[in-house]
């Protein structure tokens, strides 16, 4: 039964676009937290491309709605049919889901920064609006488009969403500045809730040498294969170690799709890398853990770019979560994250890339070091466990004290000094 305030049980709809539900992985934990928390939860997300095609479902008592998203080759109109189709479809779902289930909070993530119509709407009938800003949309469609008039539309959707929200979430202080200065938010109004993992599931299981393909080392890679993530970056190191290193006891496994997942393909081709590479294709938790487990160095090669210097990546932390090494590119949210678990190469250099990739296989010593300072500062600060108390307040701070989800409420506090 759910938890109480107002008289009524808390109910809760997120609404997502970016990935399908369960596969967004920060979305999940802030959903399976608050259904915890005794509070029903409801999410509209779009389907999945292969898997999670269900338009109804429902997942460990959380309902989810999926709608199809339209295809486009052109990238300019796949942008605005996405959204488009995206809000449409949203709104008219959410009606569906204020029929059959009801709701008191509509909670937002983003991309896109459209969802704020959405939430003006239902604050007309007086339920709350939540903004969870995941990344910077403004920034992200200047890294995939450069149109500076759209640039300018996108920044002031984002200051709609902003203002439109009665709280704001981030996944980093460097997110929270920017919902400040550029969103005018008041500092009590914008909520840190990193993206810790979960240490429930990235657990170490007994190794498959198998996994390796045959060669001592493997290299990881999670997440998102989009033009901002930088894979390529890793399929050119790993050519740099291959072909002009000579060093043929390395392979790579990206795990992930995304829309640049198909130029990526192309790309291992061109450079020969194909019996080097493994592309899983989104693929469950067990199977990232069982990689993740033989894996001697974990890849964050996301790119200086304007966009990636403010973002929090969940697959550094899992990886140290997963106590390995992490390689990635010198960014300030990146360090702040890995500090000592990771070696840091010059933004955007691949050689330099390559070059701390080769200290790590040729230390054994240095990568368990690395591996162990990581695994020390997920359990002792990053862990979703502190996230997930964050992301509780706000909830409690949401309405003014009067909702109970849990007693460890009474005892969190935010530390943004400490969690940063």
């Amino acid at each position: 039964m759910g938890k109480k305030f107002m008289g009524k049980a808390c109910k809760i709809l997120m609404l997502v676009e970016n990935l399908p539900v369960p596969v967004d992985p920060r979305v999940w934990a802030e959903a399976t937290a608050l259904r915890d928390a005794g509070c029903q939860v409801s999410v509209i997300c779009p389907k999945g491309s292969t898997k999670h095609q269900e338009a109804y479902t429902c997942i460990d008592g959380i309902f989810i709605y999926r709608y199809k998203l339209p295809a486009s080759s052109n990238k300019y109109t796949a942008y605005i049919l996405e959204f488009g189709t995206a809000l449409l479809m949203t709104f008219c779902l959410s009606l569906k889901v204020l029929l059959r289930h009801g709701f008191d909070v509509i909670h937002a993530a983003n991309p896109p920064d459209l969802f704020f119509l959405i939430g003006l709407f239902y604050r007309l009938l007086g339920k709350k609006y939540v903004f969870d800003q995941h990344d910077l949309a403004p920034e992200m469609f200047l890294v995939k488009f450069h149109g500076r008039f759209a640039h300018k539309v996108l920044l002031f959707f984002e200051r709609c969403s902003y203002q439109a929200a009665h709280s704001v979430i981030v996944s980093n202080l460097s997110q929270k500045r920017n919902a400040m200065q550029r969103g005018r938010c008041s500092p009590g109004k914008v909520f840190v809730v990193r993206n810790g993992p979960d240490l429930k599931r990235l657990k170490l299981v007994p190794p498959e040498k198998a996994l390796k393909s045959g060669r001592p080392y493997l290299l990881a890679y999670i997440g998102v294969m989009g033009q901002q993530d930088g894979v390529e970056y890793a399929l050119h190191a790993l050519d740099e170690l291959v072909h002009k290193r000579g060093r043929q006891d390395v392979s790579l496994v990206l795990m992930g799709d995304g829309d640049h997942a198909a130029t990526l393909r192309m790309l291992a081709r061109e450079l020969e890398l194909d019996s080097y590479v493994n592309f899983t294709g989104w693929t469950e938790s067990k199977d990232i853990v069982r990689y993740l487990t033989v894996a001697d160095v974990g890849l964050s090669p996301d790119p200086e770019n304007g966009l990636n210097e403010f973002s929090t990546m969940i697959k550094t932390m899992e990886y140290m979560a997963m106590g390995k090494p992490v390689v990635a590119f010198d960014l300030a949210e990146t360090r702040f994250s890995a500090q000592g678990a990771a070696l840091y190469a010059r933004p955007n250099v691949v050689k330099d890339f390559a070059d701390k990739i080769e200290t790590l296989l040729d230390d054994e010593e240095l990568r368990y070091k690395l591996g162990a300072y990581g695994r020390k500062r997920i359990e002792e600060e990053l862990r979703w466990e502190v996230s997930k108390e964050r992301l509780l307040l706000m909830y409690k701070r949401l309405f003014s004290g009067s909702f109970e989800i849990t007693g460890v409420l009474s005892r969190v506090e935010e530390k943004v000094t400490v969690h940063r």
